[in-house]
C-alpha cells in the first residue's frame, strides 16, 4: 500500500513552501484498511473465521477498551512499531519483533498473548512462551513477504547443493529474525543462530568462529551490509543464492570461493529506497542527515549518514537536537509517528512515495476488536502454534543468539 508524502500528516519538507515545511491532514488513503477478505499474495493468504465488525463502526474504540478491561491481566497485547496508530494505542508494549517476543515470555501470568505484528513474530512468541499460554494473531493473513522468500523445502534443497559442493560442513547458517519458525528450526538443527538487525554483526562474527562460510537467510541486504561494512569483507566475498534457479544459479567454484552465501530475499518496503533518492533529499534539504535501516540496499546504506535497526532509529531521533533535519528510510507508520512525536525536528521520508508494510497493516481495529471480544466469550481465534520438533530446534537457534557475547568497541588509534 503506497501513499505520497502529501497523503500523511508529518513535518515533511516541501521545496515549494515558504519555509520548506508542510503540515497536511491524513486522508482516507493513508488509513486504507486491508484486513478483509483473502490475499493470495500474503504469507498465509486466508480469511479469519467469524464476521468482522464494520470498519465504519464508531464504537470500535470503546468496544476494544471494554473487552481489554474485561480480560484484565489475562491478556497481554504486543504492538510492533510498524502497526497503525489505531492498533498501537491498545498495546501494552511496543517494540521490534524480538523485543516483543521476549516481552511476551516475561509475562507468564497472561493466558493470552495478542501479537499485533506478522506471522513469524507470533511464531517466535509461541516458541518462547509457556505451553499453557496461547499466542494469537488478529489476522492470519498478516504475513511477511521477506519470510515467504525462504521456504523450508528450498533451504533444505540448498543445503544439499552446499553438500554436493563439499562446503556444507564448513558453512554455518544464520537466519534473520524475519523468517519462519521452520527456517529457524533448520538453522538450529544445523548449528546456526538467529540474528536481529541490532546484533547481526555479533552473530556473523560468532558464525565465522564456528566455520569458514555463512549461509545468510533470508535478507540478502542485511547480510551483505553487515559483512562488508562491519566485518570488513569485500563485495566479491558475497554471492547470492537464488532458490528459483538450479544450484541457486551458482557454480561450485563460486560457492567454494564465497565467504557469504546470501539468500535471494529482501524487504518489500526497505528495498524501495534508492541512492538517487538520497542524492535528491540532500539537494532539497540543506544539512539533512539520512538515517536508514540495514535492510536497505548496499548502495543506499553506503550513501546514508547513519544506519541502524528500528530501535536505533527511534533512539537517534529522540536524542537529536531541536531544529535538526532528518530523512528516514524505513516503514511509513514509524516515520510518521516519529515526526508527530518530535515537531521540533524536520523529519521526512527518504522517497516521495513510500509504502506501508501492507501485510503488517492487515491488522486493524476491526480485527483487534474481533479477537478481544472472542476471548471475552471464551473463544480463542487465530491461535499460532509451532510444531514441537520445529519449536525445539528453533529455540536452540534463539538461545544461541541470546548467548552471543557483547562486542567490545574498537579503540581509536
Amino acid at each position: 500500500m503506497c501513499v505520497s508524502n502529501a497523503d500523511v500528516s508529518m513535518n515533511a519538507y516541501a521545496p515549494d513552501g515558504a519555509d520548506g515545511s508542510a503540515d497536511v491532514s491524513p486522508t482516507s488513503r493513508a488509513l486504507l484498511l486491508l484486513g478483509r477478505g483473502s490475499d493470495p499474495g500474503s504469507e498465509r493468504g486466508v480469511d479469519c473465521p467469524g464476521e468482522l465488525p464494520a470498519a465504519s463502526d464508531e464504537t470500535l474504540v470503546d468496544r476494544a477498551r471494554a473487552a481489554k478491561a474485561a480480560l484484565g491481566d489475562r491478556v497481554f497485547i504486543l504492538g510492533h512499531h510498524y502497526q497503525r496508530d489505531e492498533v498501537i494505542q491498545f498495546a501494552d508494549v511496543t517494540g521490534d519483533s524480538f523485543k516483543l517476543a521476549r516481552d511476551a515470555a516475561g509475562r507468564p501470568e497472561a493466558d493470552y498473548i495478542v501479537f499485533c505484528g506478522v506471522h513469524f513474530m507470533a511464531e517466535s512468541a509461541d516458541i518462547l512462551t509457556l505451553p499453557r499460554q496461547q499466542v494469537i494473531l488478529p489476522d492470519l493473513a498478516a504475513g511477511c513477504s521477506m519470510a515467504d522468500m525462504a521456504r523450508d523445502t528450498q533451504v533444505y534443497d540448498a543445503w544439499d547443493v552446499l553438500s554436493e559442493a563439499g562446503i556444507a560442513d564448513v558453512t554455518v547458517p544464520v537466519t534473520y529474525m524475519n523468517s519462519s519458525a521452520a527456517i529457524k528450526g533448520f538453522t538450529g538443527e544445523h548449528g546456526g543462530t538467529v540474528c536481529t538487525s541490532s546484533n547481526a554483526e555479533r552473530a556473523l562474527r560468532w558464525a565465522f568462529e564456528q566455520g569458514e562460510k555463512v549461509l545468510f537467510l533470508p535478507d540478502q541486504h542485511l547480510g551483505r551490509n553487515t559483512a562488508v561494512l562491519q566485518l570488513g569483507l569485500e563485495l566479491e566475498d558475497c554471492v547470492v543464492y537464488n532458490p528459483l534457479k538450479p544450484n541457486g544459479g551458482l557454480t561450485r567454484e563460486e560457492l567454494r570461493a564465497a565467504k557469504m552465501i546470501l539468500w535471494r530475499g529482501h524487504c518489500s518496503v526497505h528495498g524501495r529506497f534508492t541512492a538517487a533518492q538520497v542524492e535528491a533529499v540532500r539537494a532539497r534539504v540543506p544539512g539533512v542527515q539520512v538515517l536508514v535501516h540495514p535492510e536497505c540496499t548496499h548502495e543506499v546504506v553506503g550513501q546514508a549518514d547513519l544506519v541502524g535497526s528500528t530501535e536505533y532509529i527511534i533512539r537517534t531521533i529522540e536524542a537529536a537536537p531541536a531544529g535538526s533535519s532528518w530523512a528516514i528510510g524505513t516503514e511509513l507508520n514509524l516515520v510518521r509517528r516519529l515526526a508527530e512525536a518530535h515537531p521540533d525536528k524536520l523529519i521526512t521520508f527518504l522517497e516521495s512515495t513510500v509504502c506501508y508494510c501492507a501485510t503488517m497493516n492487515r491488522i486493524d481495529l476491526p480485527h483487534l476488536v474481533q479477537t478481544l471480544e472472542s476471548l471475552v466469550r471464551g473463544e480463542v481465534v487465530n491461535q499460532i502454534t509451532v510444531e514441537p520438533t520445529v519449536a525445539a530446534h528453533a529455540r536452540t537457534a534463539l538461545d544461541r543468539m541470546l548467548a552471543l557475547p557483547e562486542l567490545v568497541p574498537a579503540v581509536a588509534p
